[in-house]
């Protein structure tokens, strides 16, 4: 079983990484930190999964899309945009998409996840991970500024 400093220490960059591709990064921060603290506090159960990096990597990817998290981005004062750096037209994506392609590319080390193991984490089958990643990738190639006025 894995101590909770020990996942910390080695899986903490990537899930800073994840939390950033998901959230504006003035929210990225305080989501990895409310997951790790519920991931603590259930550490018990989790430790000792063999590897319980997807565990606490599906825990970010639903504190990130909660309703309450976004409801208080999109309202008045919210600080969702969509603009022209890479990170900010993918946080600009349909959850679904936008979880997809963060875990893919910066879920876990640099990304490099394959399809099985997205579907894993969210709990999908591939052919779904595999819809949503193409088409997420179709949305982020087209060009920046065309849906501006």
């Amino acid at each position: 079983m894995t101590t909770f400093e020990d996942f910390v220490a080695a899986r903490g960059a990537a899930l800073q990484r994840l939390a950033r591709g998901l959230l504006p990064p003035a929210e990225a921060a305080d989501v990895v930190e409310d997951v790790l603290a519920r991931a603590s506090l259930r550490w018990r159960r989790l430790g000792r999964a063999d590897d319980p990096t997807p565990l606490v990597q599906r825990m970010l990817v639903e504190a990130s899309t909660s309703p309450l998290r976004r409801a208080r981005r999109s309202g008045p004062g919210g600080r969702d945009g969509a603009g022209g750096d890479a990170l900010a037209r993918l946080r600009a994506l349909p959850a679904p998409q936008r979880a997809v392609l963060a875990l893919r590319y910066l879920g876990d080390d640099g990304g490099d996840l394959d399809d099985d193991r997205v579907a894993d984490v969210l709990d999908r089958t591939p052919a779904a991970v595999r819809r949503d990643a193409a088409r997420g990738l179709a949305a982020l190639h087209r060009e920046p500024a065309a849906g501006r006025v």
